[in-house]
């Protein structure tokens, strides 16, 4: 709620030209939310925390998809499950060196949730398919292939990244970003797409679990 209300003030303000979202510390962007706490709200038979928690994250990435300014995305570390939902549907995604990022929901019986079934759906093939079903981690390479980040950005560029960003008025943010951007090197995930097309392109998922298997 504290970022959505500080998007909504930013949206309304002629003094800000573009919004860059940074995670807090070296480890991670953002891990997702706080899953023990759905799941206290689920033993305590607490289902309106569960029904606001949605609809509140709902709502942000909303919010973040149809944003008027620029949003500019830093996605070092781990991006995981809300984390992509507050950097993904942004309209400039810039991933780096130590970017982890996954829809990892499956591992706790869940579905792809903050929008990512869209972002999947996206993806080459039947990679949305692979993604979605396993949580599997995304290195920088990889993310720009299956379409969840625009930019790589190496981790000793960030700094000056920013700092130009920051400089900036209403200057072409593609064109900051262009300067400091380099090429990601190979995906792994397209690398392997036959493979990814022939086992995850079943009917359904006992049909993909039989392939697996």
């Amino acid at each position: 709620l504290e970022l959505e209300r500080a998007l909504l003030a930013w949206r309304d303000d002629p003094q800000v030209d573009h919004v860059v979202i940074d995670g807090a510390g070296d480890r991670a962007f953002c891990a997702g939310g706080d899953i023990t706490r759905l799941y206290q709200a689920g033993l305590d038979e607490d289902a309106e925390y569960g029904r606001r928690f949605w609809r509140d994250e709902y709502r942000l990435n909303a919010l973040i998809h149809e944003y008027p300014k620029p949003y500019i995305a830093i996605m070092h570390g781990f991006v995981m499950g809300g984390g992509v939902g507050v950097a993904a549907h942004g309209s400039h995604r810039i991933v780096t060196d130590s970017t982890r990022l996954a829809m990892p929901e499956c591992g706790i019986g869940l579905v792809p949730d903050v929008g990512g079934s869209l972002l999947l759906a996206r993806a080459a093939g039947h990679l949305g398919e692979c993604l979605g079903l396993t949580g599997h981690r995304m290195t920088a390479a990889d993310s720009l292939y299956a379409g969840f980040a625009d930019a790589y950005v190496p981790e000793d560029r960030l700094g000056a990244l920013i700092s130009d960003l920051v400089a900036s008025d209403d200057a072409d943010v593609w064109v900051i970003i262009a300067r400091h951007a380099q090429p990601a090197g190979d995906s792994m995930l397209a690398a392997h797409m036959d493979d990814i097309n022939a086992v995850f392109g079943g009917h359904d998922v006992i049909a993909i679990r039989s392939q697996l298997d």
